[in-house]
């Protein structure tokens, strides 16, 4: 039997592993396997190179080919409550807040909550065109707002993208905008919710006064199903959505929503996952949604795990990568086909579910993969908004898990999120805080351009950044603008020389700036003979944001082919590359978060591979640029070299305050070494070979198996002494 299968793994999925050459589990495999298995929730940190992935991967792929055979042979969906989806246009019982009530027949809602606003949706939305309309008539004092939503939307209408409302205060809001419009309203006011598809605007009235156009809907909305919502602060209202004669018939052409034509229409996803009595199989309804935080890491977990379900069978599992750059409609093709497991990136996989192409009814397993690189680009809202769409018990009775890896579980946003979404989460966190694995030997290289002056002689140098294209930087002005500049070429000089000092014929190069990747690719062209000179020694590709993404998805192909030797990239590769015994990286620019430092140096030294990450660390402040939000291009083309303070895009960059912090966070005082580069490995490790497995591992004891042979020896004997004791007393007792 296989190591992974005594864990409780499928032999099929067991035999898999085998072939890629996994004979036994990692620590965070043997820990966290188990556990996913067992239908918990999971907070996941270990080293990079550790086997996440796998740790998470392989327990989702059995317990969906387990339930979709479940749905083949006819069984599943014990306990749950019979129910049909309701033919009736009403509030929906199940698409509520928890202080919201809703009476009997869906005609009237009623939160008696003072502090919070609570609220609720219609079981039934509309789409695709048509001109709609309902009432809601405030039926008791209070704070109150209604209007539309999608599905994608908080209950709290109004305060996001998605949920359009006008409030008795005379507000409408939408995305925390509250803006005047109309004129207040409350008791018996009667709010006439005029919704039209044909020129994607929505409009109220007040006792059948026009209060005129309050919302032109967004492009990224034409494809959304709208929902009539409400949400309440100790109010009540009731709403007739056409069933009964209005109080105040609509003019212009507008349709009760009662009356809308059933292609327009679509049931509550919410609603009809919770009222459903058996599971079935919604095409478009993944059993798995995990999200990655760029889109070589989506891929990557993507191609594990299409080797992991390699001999997976009757039900096979079918899956699907959810990137952009790729073509929109080939993804909702395989969707309406039929997938079980999706793996993407945040933005193309809200616009599939806000879309309505990927539905989140079926969702058994919420992932979030280097959920700290994903609450720092800022999707934390959009994290919260599909946990609350997602239904909490799954329609054939199974509680949902989630499962969320971040480097470390000790960063406040990840606790956060943990405390807020996760159900009692079992913590397997065998890193602790940021650590550097054993097999990573990093350095820092000083540049210091006061004491190497060779920069005045440099007759070809990388092409700088353009920082100081209005300063006077000739060696003769001696100021902090002229050392910076020095700075910039002297990295490019440090970076080749590092290469040819330990012969790299494979590293990763990061820099700070897209515009910095591009000037050192430049430059190593030139020194090489360019990518035409097949025997170039410098020959690399370029991966950053603003490269299409099949020139990033070749380029990282061709590195990991070998048919280059450098890779230069920004931060955006640092959490998505995975190249088993890469031997070098460079640091071109210390990283400003000190967490991305174990990110970037975490590319090597995996798989119990050695590896040498060096950084190179001016000693002077060195003049960078940095676009915000103030910057209208947002750095493309930028040339406002004025410091921000003064209205431009540029900062002094103090890289020995953030080595400071970097050594601070891990608790080490990192090695220095000079620009000679003579790296003292014998104090490492014994003679390493970057790239290959440490030769030291273990104990570190010699002939250890002759040493412990005779401890071996004498605890055989003394079992089988105590075995014989046993069976004597046994046979005694039978005499």
């Amino acid at each position: 039997m296989a190591a992974f299968e005594e864990m409780g793994v499928l032999p099929e999925i067991g035999k898999a592993v085998e072939e890629m050459d996994w004979m036994l589990p990692t620590d965070v495999q043997a820990e966290a396997i188990p556990l996913i298995l067992g239908g918990g929730d999971v907070l996941m940190a270990a080293e990079t190179g550790s086997g996440k992935t796998g740790a998470f991967c392989l327990p989702i792929i059995q317990i969906v080919w387990e339930t979709l055979k479940d749905l083949k042979e006819g069984k599943g969906g014990a306990g749950a409550a019979p129910s049909q989806t309701s033919p009736h246009w009403k509030l929906s019982v199940w698409d509520r807040g928890s202080a919201m009530a809703v009476t009997p027949d869906g005609m009237r809602c009623q939160s008696r909550e003072q502090r919070e606003w609570h609220g609720c949706r219609a079981n039934k939305g509309l789409h695709s065109g048509g001109k709609y309309y309902y009432e809601a008539t405030v039926t008791d004092e209070g704070l109150c707002r209604v209007g539309w939503s999608t599905g994608q939307a908080s209950l709290d209408l109004g305060t996001d993208k998605f949920g359009f409302g006008f409030g008795g205060t005379g507000k409408k809001s939408n995305n925390k905008q509250f803006d005047s419009y109309g004129e207040p309203f409350g008791m018996h006011d009667v709010i006439g919710c005029y919704l039209d598809l044909d020129n994607m605007q929505i409009k109220f009235t007040k006792n059948e006064k026009d209060l005129g156009n309050a919302f032109n809907l967004p492009k990224q909305l034409h494809s959304a199903t709208f929902f009539p919502a409400v949400v309440l602060k100790n109010a009540e209202m009731s709403f007739n959505f056409g069933a009964e004669p209005f109080k105040f018939k609509p003019s212009g052409g507008y349709t009760a929503c009662a009356s809308a034509a059933k292609e327009f229409v679509k049931n509550s996803d919410v609603a009809a996952a919770a009222s459903t009595s058996k599971a079935k199989v919604v095409n478009n309804a993944p059993q798995a949604i995990i999200i990655e935080p760029s889109r070589e890491l989506a891929e990557q977990t993507y191609n594990q795990i299409v080797k992991f379900k390699k001999f997976i069978e009757q039900p096979s599992i079918k899956d699907l990568l959810v990137i952009g750059g790729v073509n929109i409609k080939d993804q909702i093709s395989v969707l309406n086909s039929g997938v079980d497991i999706v793996v993407g990136t945040p933005g193309r996989m809200e616009d599939l579910i806000s879309g309505g192409q990927l539905a989140l009814t079926h969702c058994r397993f919420f992932v979030l993969d280097e959920a700290d690189g994903l609450l720092k680009q800022g999707y934390t809202e959009m994290i919260n908004r599909l946990h609350r769409q997602i239904p909490k018990i799954t329609s054939d009775g199974k509680r949902l898990q989630m499962i969320v890896c971040s480097a470390t579980l000790h960063d406040f946003e990840v606790k956060k999120l943990a405390n807020t979404l996760m159900h009692f989460p079992t913590w397997v966190d065998l890193k602790g805080e940021d650590a550097v694995p054993e097999t990573v030997h990093h350095v820092v290289v000083p540049v210091d351009p006061q004491a190497d002056q060779a920069w005045k002689n440099y007759r070809k140098h990388v092409q700088t950044d353009g920082v100081h294209a209005r300063d006077n930087c000739s060696p003769s002005a001696n100021s902090a603008e002229m050392l910076s500049e020095a700075v910039k070429m002297m990295k490019g000089e440090y970076a080749v020389h590092a290469i040819n000092k330990h012969k790299m014929d494979k590293a990763i190069i990061f820099c700070r700036t897209k515009l910095d990747c591009d000037n050192l690719e430049r430059y190593f062209n030139q020194l090489g003979g360019g990518p035409q000179n097949r025997n170039n020694p410098y020959s690399c590709v370029c991966l950053h944001g603003d490269r299409k993404p099949h020139e990033r998805k070749s380029n990282l192909e061709r590195f990991k082919r070998s048919e280059v030797k450098f890779l230069i990239c920004t931060d955006v590769a640092a959490r998505g590359i995975d190249i088993t015994g890469l031997p070098f990286m460079i640091n071109i620019t210390l990283p400003d978060e000190k967490s991305n430092y174990v990110h970037r140096i975490g590319r090597v030294g995996r798989a119990e591979r050695m590896g040498l990450a060096i950084s190179l660390v001016s000693r002077v402040p060195e003049k960078v640029w940095f676009h915000g939000e103030w910057c209208s291009s947002r750095g493309r083309n930028c040339s406002n070299t004025r410091l921000t303070d003064a209205g431009g895009c540029c900062v002094w960059y103090n890289e020995p305050r953030y080595l400071a912090d970097i050594e601070e966070h891990l608790n080490v005082t990192i090695q220095q070494v000079t620009p000679e580069l003579d790296v003292p490995v014998d104090e490492f490790d014994g003679k390493v070979t970057y790239g290959q497995k440490r030769q030291n591992l273990g104990t570190g004891y010699e002939n250890h198996v002759a040493q412990m042979a005779p401890t071996v020896k004498e605890l055989a004997k003394l079992e089988s002494q105590a075995q014989l004791i046993y069976l004597k007393k046994h046979l005694k007792k039978q005499g």
